[in-house]
């Protein structure tokens, strides 16, 4: 019983010491905080002006019939569409099959392999790379797959790898 009684003595010193430190940090964070109130607020003009531009609305709705003064007319940009060469759309798009004849891709430079092609026209050969084309040999996808040339691209391709292969 003596043990049970020194125990619960020292358990309760324990936790008035605790209660103790806990009641002095509260009391020492409140007049720390007295102390320094405000200081942590940045009054001066150039940083309150960065901080509202930072944080300004980036655009305004302005209904129909609406006149919306403050935004001025966006220039307009001009896209240069850049042409690209035959050899150069051969060696972005048609290089992987026509140089290893993946998918039954006849390679540039094989005479034979473009011979019966050839013969059909040039103009069959450019709607079969356009277009795309189901052979007994294997599939061409349309553009070889780059639906971002044109048409005039792609035909210039056909004409770079007809001129190769003869």
């Amino acid at each position: 019983m003596s043990h049970d009684r020194q125990f619960f003595d020292n358990f309760m010193l324990i936790l008035g010491a605790l209660f103790a430190i806990t009641i002095a940090l509260f009391f020492l964070a409140r007049q720390i905080h007295a102390e320094t109130k405000g200081q942590h607020r940045l009054e001066d003009p150039a940083v309150l002006a960065k901080t509202s531009e930072r944080i300004a609305p980036v655009g305004r709705v302005v209904l129909d019939g609406e006149a919306d003064v403050s935004a001025a007319p966006a220039a307009a940009e001009t896209v240069v569409a850049q042409v690209r060469t035959g050899s150069e759309v051969y060696d972005m798009a048609c290089m992987a099959c026509h140089t290893t004849g993946a998918g039954g891709a006849p390679k540039i430079g094989d005479a034979a392999a473009w011979t019966d092609r050839i013969s059909q026209g040039q103009a069959t050969l450019v709607q079969h790379a356009i277009n795309g084309f189901q052979g007994n040999a294997g599939y061409m996808p349309a553009k070889g797959g780059r639906a971002d040339l044109t048409d005039d691209e792609v035909s210039s391709a056909v004409d770079y790898m007809i001129e190769k292969s003869k």
